[in-house]
């Protein structure tokens, strides 16, 4: 990450509040907004937000903190009179809800801390609507963003010159969620963070803008350390980790000491992962000998060309059946995404798909619209063709531009049939017969009904 702009910390810049300071712990209020969104994204079981916990845990240490999750039916507050601070996370899809209730706080009284990827990637609106706005992660920034809420001098902007290793990152605070009393509606995976950044750089991809493009590691012995505590937490060994990685195997030796130090701990775990660091079998050998129940791959395209336009060179498509088949055979099953709309698309991209899905059975194909998403390099690229700027249908399933080879309402035909093809029962069926009886069963059911109430009109 560039070192900052003296510009971004000058004096003058620097919010002076009205309340008078006091040596009372100030009140802080997390949230979790809901996306406005018609599809799937907060609908059901969702992920326990980790990064707006690693927040509550990190302000428990000098502020009161409560804590609302609107996914869950959690209720934020009309009076927020009561809270010095408000701090909202957004991503694109739910900042215009996260951008109501910034404006209610401050109208309020309540200063605002607005973070997340959509603030990040687009300061010059989101500072519109905050008091500040955290650029990035929270604990390269967390000492001196501290210190001016307790002195009532925030300023608009807070982003790290160096983000903090990793090492230093304490555990988080679980009982920041589940203590709402809505918490059961979270999802039963527990989620874990062990590295942080990706040096790839694909065009599409907010990351290296969130968590800079050095690769960084915590401790196998930290990681197992946490592991170890939630199976203390809940009481058993056969528990089920999510990492929220964005790419948990670039450091390859990072990732077997992992692997190697987690073995017999009887925790089952998911994680992203990158596609040529499963061309070696021992690989996804080791990983099931670690517990690994299922590995989400990002196979993006099956066309050559749309994995060059993407900047993606870690996915060599001659060998997909090769990496599906060492994953299969160690008794992994797969999460693969597929994105639809690059211009390099054409219709048969759609049956390219189908086929090599069905070929290969993957478990939980998940299908989505190429988005230009704000900040990114391919967002400025593809500004001039941009339907529109509705942040709500940023979600990844709502049509974006024409693809050059596909008029919408062809694009839009082949992208619903795909879905309710790969999800109808004969075909849950072929793809998921002789496999383990497991939530994955599950999920393909909700998406057989989910996918055959699609409509083009939804999606638009």
């Amino acid at each position: 990450m560039s070192s900052l702009h003296h510009n971004d910390f000058i004096a003058s810049d620097t919010l002076t509040v009205s309340k008078p300071a006091s040596s009372r712990k100030k009140r802080w209020l997390l949230v979790q907004p809901k996306s406005k969104t018609n599809l799937m994204v907060d609908s059901g079981k969702v992920s326990i937000p980790l990064n707006l916990m690693m927040v509550g845990t990190l302000a428990k240490t000098r502020f009161e903190v409560d804590f609302v999750d609107e996914r869950i039916g959690d209720v934020v507050p009309e009076d927020l009179s009561k809270y010095d601070v408000v701090a909202i996370t957004a991503r694109t899809l739910n900042v215009s809800k996260a951008y109501q209730i910034a404006d209610r706080a401050r109208a309020q009284g309540a200063r605002v801390i607005l973070g997340g990827t959509h603030p990040t990637m687009m300061f010059e609106e989101a500072k519109e609507h905050a008091t500040s706005v955290v650029f990035g992660e929270i604990e390269s920034v967390w000492d001196s963003l501290a210190d001016d809420i307790e002195r009532d001098t925030m300023k608009p902007l807070y982003k790290a010159g160096a983000f903090k290793s990793m090492t230093q990152m304490g555990m988080p605070d679980f009982s920041i969620v589940l203590n709402s009393p809505n918490s059961k509606r979270y999802s039963f995976r527990i989620p874990l963070l062990a590295t942080k950044g990706c040096p790839v750089g694909c065009n599409f991809c907010t990351t290296p803008t969130i968590y800079g493009k050095s690769f960084r590691t915590r401790t196998s012995d930290l990681v197992v350390e946490e592991i170890k505590f939630h199976q203390n937490r809940l009481g058993k060994k056969d528990i089920h980790i999510s990492f929220m990685d964005d790419n948990i195997s670039f450091r390859p030796a990072f990732m077997e000491e992992l692997m190697h130090a987690m073995i017999g701990l009887g925790a089952k775990w998911n994680a992203n992962i990158s596609m040529n660091f499963l061309e070696k079998p021992e690989v996804p050998k080791l990983a099931k000998e670690a517990g690994c129940e299922l590995l989400n791959i990002g196979f993006e395209s099956v066309t050559p060309e749309t994995i060059k336009y993407v900047h993606k060179g870690s996915n060599r498509i001659n060998r997909y059946d090769e990496v599906v088949a060492n994953v299969h055979n160690a008794g992994i099953g797969i999460q693969g995404y597929f994105i639809f709309g690059f211009d390099t698309d054409t219709p048969n991209s759609f049956q390219g798909t189908y086929d090599f899905i069905m070929r290969n059975r993957i478990e939980f194909p998940v299908f989505t619209i190429a988005t230009p998403f704000p900040g990114t390099p391919w967002f400025e690229e593809m500004k001039p063709r941009i339907l529109h700027f509705d942040w709500d249908k940023y979600d990844t399933f709502h049509y974006m531009y024409k693809p050059m080879k596909m008029e919408r309402d062809e694009f839009l035909e082949n992208f619903i049939k795909i879905q309710r093809e790969i999800y109808s029962w004969k075909n849950i069926w072929k793809r998921l017969h002789g496999k383990p009886f497991n939530w994955i069963w599950m999920v393909n059911v909700a998406m057989h009904y989910f996918t055959h109430r699609l409509t083009p009109k939804m999606l638009m």
